[in-house]
């Protein structure tokens, strides 16, 4: 059955921890890897948005 995790982090370091820490915890054989940045200015600062979506089968 195809299933899919989505990870979404503020840091791209945060991103990457989160997907190796799914795949070392789960068997699952990677279908495809999305991959997406978004950027937003709220007052001075910039907001970063990095995110995934793996899909996958078990």
């Amino acid at each position: 059955m195809m299933k899919v995790k989505l990870f979404d982090e503020g840091h791209e370091k945060d991103l990457e921890a989160a997907i190796n820490e799914f795949l070392s915890e789960e068997e699952v054989e990677v279908i495809d890897i999305k991959y997406q940045v978004a950027v937003s200015v709220f007052s001075e600062e910039q907001i970063f948005c990095f995110s995934a979506m793996i899909v996958y089968q078990k």
